[in-house]
């Protein structure tokens, strides 16, 4: 989030400055949306960019995020005109757990104006916690992709053993659980679940007690594959059999791994499944000191092209 919220502040203050500045900023987007997903991955188009310069101008104080919400909620957020209404559901979505779908509701039933103009509030809130109910919550809207590991340390490049991830997670896994989002408690690492014949070693085993389930994290260092898939897919089931109990969901199992293909996970048992999915992990994210370098680079190129025109 933080990430996110600084790429917007440097694009709006290269954008500041008169009306030069705001020709040069029309086109600033989409090159510096190729050459930063060409280094750091997907997540930096131009669209995104674009949520990122809102988001700081709707959010400029920084340390005022609520770190429970997701981008998605805050992408969810950017709808709302109305600041003092914007500021209290994204109070609200953080301190009732909503998910997306549920901010979505709320938002447009226009659950925060209803209460204002309501001298009973009562039956505005009756009514809309008879809506959330009615939305059951899914898995779906607790798993973020990608996961963001660059308070790790660790290198993007080379080869990373799993071992070594997991590792880097154990030690830091507060920040780790900061970054999974809400509900997510420890449960083992390496834990060892048996048949009648084969021992299976689970990387993380994690439990989330908004979803009441176990979520397990087979952690890959390379691009998935249905291999991977596979195995996981064994694991929930597993899960399910063994270790679940009678007040717990079913099982839900993620592969966090390197890089994904969409085709792979489209051609899966992955795809539309609400027990498996993939998540990708990024290890490094542009720090500050690279924004406003690549900033300052395309502003030069841009002035270049406009005082010497094709």
């Amino acid at each position: 989030m933080r990430t996110c919220w600084e790429v917007g502040r440097h694009i709006v203050e290269f954008e500041q400055g008169g009306a030069d500045r705001a020709q040069y900023g029309a086109r600033l987007l989409p090159r510096l949306a190729e050459r930063l997903t060409t280094e750091f991955g997907k997540g930096f188009d131009a669209s995104n960019l674009r949520y990122m310069r809102l988001f700081y101008q709707a959010f400029p104080i920084c340390d005022a995020l609520r770190h429970e919400l997701s981008w998605t909620h805050y992408r969810l957020l950017l709808r709302v005109e109305d600041s003092q209404a914007r500021e209290w559901y994204m109070a609200e979505a953080a301190t009732q757990n909503w998910g997306t779908r549920a901010l979505e509701r709320q938002i447009g039933t226009l659950y925060y104006e209803r209460l204002l103009a309501s001298r009973d509030r009562s039956p505005v809130r009756e009514e809309a916690n008879q809506n959330l109910a009615a939305l059951a919550q899914s898995p779906r809207e607790f798993i973020r992709d990608p996961v963001l590991l660059e308070f790790l340390g660790l290198p993007n490049t080379g080869k990373l053993l799993e071992s070594k991830l997991e590792q880097a997670l154990i030690e830091n896994l507060q920040a780790f659980l900061l970054e999974l989002g809400k509900g997510f408690a420890f449960v083992a690492r390496q834990q060892r679940i048996s048949t009648e014949s084969k021992d299976f070693y689970l990387d993380l085993v994690f439990y989330n007690y908004l979803l009441k389930c176990f979520v397990l994290f087979d952690l890959k260092t390379t691009e998935l594959n249905h291999q991977d898939i596979g195995q996981m897919d064994m694991y929930v089931r597993m899960y399910d059999e063994l270790r679940r109990g009678p007040e717990d969901n079913p099982t839900v199992g993620i592969i966090l791994c390197a890089r994904k293909d969409a085709s792979v996970v489209r051609f899966s048992v992955l795809h539309e499944n609400e027990q498996l999915f993939a998540s990708k992990y990024k290890l490094i994210l542009p720090t500050e000191e690279e924004l406003r370098a690549e900033l300052e680079r395309e502003q030069r190129l841009l002035e270049s092209m406009n005082l010497n025109p094709v």
